[in-house]
């Protein structure tokens, strides 16, 4: 596989090389798209629970809130 990269990606991959925190720049790249992956999984974890809560609201199961207190005393109570 080739990997076209913009001069300043490029200098970015051989900067990490260089501090001796990756080995090469296969190493860099590897860890780039780990990380992407991991951002993308989250990412569509919130928009699960996102959507989760608009349906709760759309059903009449949200709950009013006033106050920062009341606000903890639900997040503590697991709601």
């Amino acid at each position: 596989m080739h990997v076209s990269l913009t001069p300043e990606l490029e200098s970015q991959v051989k900067r990490k090389v260089d501090s001796g925190l990756y080995n090469n720049a296969s190493e860099v790249v590897r860890e780039s798209l780990r990380l992407m992956l991991e951002r993308e999984a989250i990412r569509d974890r919130l928009r699960a629970e996102i959507q989760l809560g608009c349906d709760q609201l759309d059903r009449g199961e949200g709950v009013a809130v006033t106050t920062e207190a009341e606000f903890q005393a639900l997040a503590r109570a697991g709601r």
